[in-house]
């Protein structure tokens, strides 16, 4: 079973052009990471502002792995949660 994480972010108004970049720029990071398998981030075509993040990691020991990093504690942490104005995540395991 994989460990998958379902995040859903909304921007304060007028930072959504500010954690595209953000994005932009942590997502090929985050993809190299050893235990992840997939790390996509969408954006809204209905509200610019609401982005949703699905990642999936070999087990919850990926993803603590994932959250320790330099690079989550930079662009997530740092740079992104301080322009959100909402963060929410599920958790979920494959069904194989």
């Amino acid at each position: 079973m994989a460990y998958v994480v379902a995040a859903t972010w909304r921007t304060h108004d007028g930072e959504e052009e500010a954690i595209a970049r953000i994005l932009e720029a942590a997502v090929p990071i985050f993809r190299a990471e050893t235990a992840c398998h997939t790390f996509q981030a969408h954006r809204s075509t209905e509200n610019p502002r609401e982005f949703f993040l699905y990642e999936k990691y070999d087990d919850e020991a990926g993803f603590q792995v994932h959250v320790a990093t330099d690079a989550f504690k930079q662009y997530v942490l740092e740079e992104a949660v301080p322009r959100l104005e909402h963060r929410a995540r599920a958790i979920y395991v494959t069904m194989d």
